[in-house]
């Protein structure tokens, strides 16, 4: 596969799964913040909040699972590499 199309589905892949985190934060903050019955056309000061903090929650988790998961990655590349020196 040539380097500018292994680029372009990286890219494609990416935003594929933004989107996806994306509508599992909405649908998440809006299940546990908004009431199903509305009461009010607008949001309460109290629904604005929860989403709010929710929604930190939700992105800073996020953020703390890339890490991890890429300094796990590491750590298996790093790993494969010397089972390789050390057999070959």
């Amino acid at each position: 596969m040539d380097p500018l199309r292994a680029q372009q589905l990286a890219a494609e892949l990416e935003v594929e799964m933004m989107a996806d985190m994306y509508n599992r934060m909405t649908n998440a903050c809006h299940r546990k913040c908004v009431p199903p019955h509305y009461k009010e056309p607008e949001l309460t000061k109290g629904e604005s909040v929860c989403l709010d903090r929710c929604v930190a929650k939700y992105l800073d988790l996020h953020e703390r699972l890339g890490r991890k998961l890429t300094e796990l990655s590491v750590q298996d590349e790093d790993m494969m590499r010397k089972a390789a020196v050390g057999s070959g």
